[in-house]
């Protein structure tokens, strides 16, 4: 028996509330399996913005981000 035979073998054994709480579930699992589309590169994406971080500047950031942390006034 393959799977999808017995999945319907034990979906008829339920009640109709049971069979339709069966039938949203799959419905459900369809629609998250064809939404899940390949994800782009943002490097791709913001390609055409002209920016250009080196290193230096991420590192920069991180510090200035960073500085003040924890703060002793809270």
């Amino acid at each position: 028996m393959t799977t999808a035979e017995i999945i319907a073998a034990r979906a008829k054994a339920l009640p109709p509330e049971g069979q339709q709480e069966v039938l949203h579930f799959v419905e459900f699992l369809q629609s998250r399996a064809t939404r899940t589309a390949p994800r782009s590169s943002l490097a791709g994406t913001w390609a055409d913005l002209g920016v250009n971080l080196s290193a230096e500047d991420i590192d920069q950031a991180r510090r200035e981000a960073w500085a003040d942390f924890p703060r002793r006034d809270i």
